[in-house]
Parts: structure tokens; sequence; C-alpha cells
């Protein structure tokens, strides 16, 4: 009988302890949390977005025609040459020969033009005096003529070689800096094989792609707004090239952006620009959505936010941003200007939690 009354105690003291488990832990998930939320900026979209790269106007990647071991080299990555300064020789041994060669068959077929000529002035006298026939006259004019041609052969050739030669003597296409080098010395060159990169220094622009969606309003010399992020610096140019066609460039028009020159000493080739082009004849009901980034969550590649329901329950939106400016961001989609967004909580967020708004 005892043991049956200890049974009862424990099962009704279980019970018990269960239901004050679940009160604690409904009342702990009904409780709300404080949060301080405010509402997106929305503003007249006055720009555009798209991104660039700074490029210089004049680059060459150098090669050369010929094929030898790469003899010398005289410049290193990051130095500054002018036009026509020697880079690079390539041996040329067998041409240096051929060469030769031609220019013996050269100082051999002028000798003999010069015969043919003389000869030919002797029969022409000779035949004015009736002492030779008219064959033998024409004979000596068509030797003259023959001998002058093979004159002329020996003398292209002599400037193919040339010609040829040019190519073992690397030279500066352009003022501009070294900016790759693509052999070292003693490796062997090949006709058509990238040796040096050189671009134009002292003068940079922005390379950018426009969807067809932008292009009824830009048009050349539209100022534009410049943000290189990994200096820092706001700068400003003007466009002054658009492409008339995207049939290569999957929709996308190519512009060029010219910069002013006290900007170009310290921009670097391949640098990222964020461009904000200012719209023309901008739409009415083109209007942004802006954020604060500091409200902004991000999982792997997703960025989101907290919002407000009408039931006061914390719901997780995911958006896209698009351009950033300052402390704010433009949000492409996933809000509406009417959403309350959680800038400050000090417990932890999910789906579904409750929230007090604070003020």
């Amino acid at each position: 009988m005892k043991t049956k009354q200890f049974i009862l105690l424990g099962l009704i003291s279980s019970i018990s302890l269960s239901a004050c488990s679940v009160e604690e832990k409904s009342g702990s998930e009904e409780k709300p949390v404080n949060v301080e939320v405010y509402t997106p900026i929305t503003s007249p979209e006055s720009s555009m977005f798209v991104s660039g790269t700074v490029t210089a106007p004049r680059h060459a990647i150098i090669s050369t025609r010929v094929m030898g071991f790469v003899d010398k080299i005289y410049v290193r990555q990051g130095d500054e040459v002018k036009e026509g300064e020697l880079l690079m020789v390539i041996n040329s041994d067998d041409l240096k020969a051929k060469k030769a060669q031609a220019e013996a068959m050269v100082a051999e077929a002028n000798a003999a033009a010069v015969n043919a000529v003389r000869d030919y002035e002797r029969y022409k006298v000779l035949h004015e005096k009736k002492s030779v026939s008219d064959k033998e006259l024409e004979n000596m004019e068509l030797n003259r003529i023959s001998v002058e041609s093979r004159l002329q052969m020996a003398v292209q050739s002599l400037n193919e070689i040339d010609a040829m030669l040019a190519y073992t003597n690397i030279r500066a296409p352009f003022s501009g800096t070294v900016t790759q080098k693509m052999i070292d010395e003693g490796s062997m060159a090949n006709p058509g094989m990238p040796l040096l990169g050189v671009e134009q220094s002292d003068k940079k622009e922005i390379m950018a792609s426009v969807p067809e969606n932008y292009m009824p309003f830009i048009q050349l010399g539209d100022s534009v707004q410049i943000d290189i992020k990994s200096l820092d610096k706001q700068i400003k140019g003007f466009i002054n090239e658009i492409s008339p066609s995207s049939s290569l460039t999957g929709g996308q028009y190519a512009i060029k952006v010219s910069l002013c020159p006290d900007d170009n000493e310290y921009l670097h080739s391949g640098m990222y620009a964020a461009i904000h082009i200012p719209y023309k004849n901008r739409p009415s009901d083109k209007n942004g959505i802006w954020i604060e980034a500091s409200s902004i969550i991000v999982r792997d590649q997703l960025k989101g936010v907290f919002v407000v329901t009408p039931e006061n329950q914390a719901m997780l939106r995911w958006i896209r941003i698009g351009k950033e400016t300052g402390d704010k961001v433009e949000v492409l989609s996933g809000l509406d200007a009417s959403d309350r967004i959680i800038r400050h909580t000090e417990a932890k967020l999910y789906n579904g939690k409750k929230v007090k708004i604070t003020d």
C-alpha cells in the first residue's frame, strides 16, 4: 500500500514539474524583445550605376616574327621607356649570315647591270653606224633589262632580311611603362609569342559596359562621378566614347570615360571603378529605396534585413543591393518603402520572434 502511495506521489510531482517547465518555456517564448526600427529612405534615383575598370588608352603586347634565343633584356616590369627605345635583343646570327649572302648577290648583280648598260650603249652607237643589226641591238637591250631585274630581286631580298632583322631588336612602339615581362634571357622566342607588355603611363581612362535599358539616358560628353574604392577616392570624368552595337557583347554597350590629367598619377590599370551616370530624361516614377548599411545581415553570399510584420514578429527578408553612398545602401529588390526595418536589438532574432518596438 505504501509503495502505491509513493508511486502516485512521484507521478503527481513529475506532472507538476512538467507543467511548470511548459509554463516557463511558453512564457519565455511569448515574451517580446525590444527592438529599434526605422523605415527606408525613398528618393528619386538621380543616377545610374555601372562598374568599370581603369585602363590605359594605348597598350601593346609585343612579340616577334623570328625564332631565336633571347640574348639580352634591357628592361624590367615597371620601367619607363621612350618610343623607339631598345627593349630586347634576339639572337640573329643566321639572319646576319643571310644578309651577307644577299649583299654579295646585290654587288654581283649591280656589277652585271653596269656591264650590261655599257654593252647596250656600245651596241647602240654601232647600230647608228650600221655596224650591227637590229636583232643584235635588241638582244643587248633585253640583256640589260634582264640583268637590271635580277639586281632589283637581289635588292628586295636584302630588304626582306633587313626587315626580319628589325624583329630581333625589340623596340618600344610608344612611350609608356613596361607592365609585363613574359620571357627571360636564354629562353627561345617563337613567332607570335608574347614577350613584353607596354602601356601608356601618362594617361588613364575607364572602360565600362552599359545595359541596353540605360542607353536612352546617356550621351557623349555626360559628366560622371567615379568611386575608386581601393583608394577611397571620388573623381570626375566624362563619357567620350559609346559603342553603337552590342552584337558581340551580350546586350552590353561599351563606353569609355576620360579622366582629368591630375587623376592619372595615382591610378593603375585594372583598378575597379564604380561609375555613377546622371540620368537624362529620367522617368518620374524612378525612385530608389535606401537603408542603413549597419542593419544588413550577411549569410554566405546572401544579404538580408529583419523587418517587423503587422503581427509584431521579426521576419528576415533577403534583398538585392545596389550602390553605396556613405552609410546608406540602395535596395534594388526585396523591400517596400513602408517596411519597418530593425536597426538594433539586444537579443538574437529569428523568424517569428515576438518583438516590441521602442521609441
